[in-house]
């Protein structure tokens, strides 16, 4: 069973909707009403996106990615989840001058579970990333952003600056890490 955290994004009705055609055994919480305790119930999380900035999202989000990392549980934070993800591990964000939307190209740089060579992608994000913890690694870059895709040390633990719910090579992306 897959756990949804929807942290508000307007592309998570996308996300879900990928989900459910793949026939994902998944339920959605938004980080109010998700019960922490539950979370063993999950083989997988995926954090999505957000639209505004909320400390207890925030602390939520950190506890789930907490859990994660010493339970071995795949997860994979989309936009906003990478940012936490970063944030939570001892990096940095920036807030960046223009609004970042639409059509990229990622180029890999490591070798990954999820997507080899270059694939296409969807952003729309006005933060990104700026400062890696020794922990994380990134896998992919594009002309705009460093860290496109990053990485946990060797464990399933994910980040994508981008919104892979938003094209075919994303949802590639998905179903690969879904099936992990």
């Amino acid at each position: 069973m897959l756990l949804l955290v929807d942290n508000g994004s307007i592309y998570t009705k996308n996300l879900a909707e990928f989900l459910a055609e793949k026939k994902i055994n998944f339920e959605t919480k938004t980080p109010d009403l998700l019960d922490l305790g539950s979370l063993s119930n999950y083989d997988a999380i995926i954090l999505s996106g957000r639209r505004k900035n909320e400390q207890k999202t925030n602390q939520v989000n950190s506890k789930v990615i907490k859990h994660s990392i010493q339970n071995n549980k795949k997860l994979l934070g989309i936009c906003y989840g990478a940012e936490i993800l970063a944030l939570t591990l001892g990096g940095t964000i920036r807030k960046i001058d223009t609004l970042q939307k639409g059509h990229e190209e990622i180029e890999m740089l490591q070798e990954n579970m999820l997507c080899h060579n270059k694939i296409k992608v969807f952003e729309s994000h006005s933060y990104e990333i700026s400062k890696l913890p020794a922990t994380l690694s990134c896998m992919g870059k594009s002309k705009n952003c460093k860290y496109e895709i990053i990485q946990y040390s060797d464990k399933p633990i994910f980040g994508t600056q981008f919104h892979p719910e938003l094209t075919k090579d994303g949802n590639d992306l998905i179903e690969k890490f879904c099936s992990l």
